[in-house]
């Protein structure tokens, strides 16, 4: 009497009475098999970030080793590294780096971040009607359009806006803030405009931790600052390590909000690297070098991401 065999869900071959055992390569064909079954669900969106991420990247990282520009050239050669030695040695990129690492870190890291934490925290223990004004007024700056939100901070900050009008109201010095501290000015319209998310963020995190861990820490005596970080952070890492990922990533792009504010002036004083890019590709039309400086804040953005990622990893 012959006996048949089935491959079980591990892959092993089981026997049953009546049916021919199953060859190794024929077991091999049926494991492969049930993966594609398993993998079609997911390929309409493997194509499509095949087609709409990894295919322009993979072209803009052709382009940055050519000298391709905007003047009607006939045909662009292959240059090599030669558009990411001239980066490294031009001074106004290093500035522009320098920059956008401020940026990053004043309106992301510690402004946004922050903030976000302490709205978050604080409508954990406001009534109902503040809670809700409070968070209308921030969603409202984030879901504005960032010219928008550019063109208000600008009206905001400049030499006859809203913050020397307060300052010349209480009799203290007011200046060009757009002109003598525009990396600052800037900063801040991004700590305005994106706060919201890090609140929402926080806010969704704060109210899954257990009312049980919170009251047993305040009969124990532990002070408001004692729980926040003993307790509150602990229990929350994993939503401020995404929490900044997310907002370093955001932020490392913001074009729209500094090019309303400042153009990148005054002289290169908040020329971010998007910015920087920008000028060198589609004003200097030279496509090549500045497709090079894309790739870079891509590089970039990419190591922030790997160190939030290495923090974020658990212990097993």
């Amino acid at each position: 009497m012959t006996t048949a065999s089935s491959a079980g869900p591990d892959g092993v071959a089981k026997t049953s009475p009546g049916r021919p055992a199953a060859s190794p390569p024929d077991a091999a064909r049926v494991r492969v098999r049930r993966g594609l079954l398993r993998a079609l669900p997911v390929s309409p969106a493997v194509i499509l970030l095949v087609l709409f991420l990894a295919g322009p990247i993979g072209y803009c990282a052709y382009i940055a080793f050519t000298d391709l520009q905007l003047t009607g050239q006939a045909e662009s050669s292959f240059v090599g590294f030669d558009n990411f030695r001239e980066a490294f040695g031009d001074e106004r990129f290093l500035n522009a780096v320098w920059l956008t690492l401020v940026f990053t870190v004043l309106s992301s890291l510690i402004g946004q971040n922050t903030l976000g934490l302490a709205l978050a925290s604080l409508m954990q223990r406001a009534s109902k009607p503040v809670r809700t004004l409070t968070g209308a007024i921030v969603v409202t700056a984030w879901v504005l359009p960032e010219v928008v939100a550019g063109f208000l901070l600008y009206a905001f900050f400049r030499r006859e806006g809203t913050l020397n009008a307060v300052l010349d109201a209480l009799h203290l010095p007011s200046q060009n803030w757009m002109f003598t501290l525009p990396i600052l000015a800037v900063s801040f319209a991004n700590v305005w405009r994106g706060t919201a998310f890090s609140m929402l963020v926080y806010s969704a995190a704060l109210n899954e931790i257990p009312k049980e861990i919170t009251e047993a820490a305040e009969v124990d005596g532990a002070s408001g600052w004692r729980k926040m970080w003993h307790i509150t952070l602990p229990m929350i890492r994993r939503s401020i390590g995404t929490n900044l990922m997310l907002n370093t990533l955001q932020t490392l792009s913001v074009f729209g909000l500094i090019w309303v504010m400042t153009r990148g002036g005054p002289g290169n004083d908040s020329q971010t690297l998007p910015l920087f890019m920008y000028e060198q590709a589609f004003q200097k039309s030279m496509i090549g070098y500045g497709t090079a400086v894309a790739l870079l804040l891509l590089l970039v953005g990419s190591l922030f991401s790997l160190v939030y990622l290495r923090l974020l990893r658990t212990e097993v």
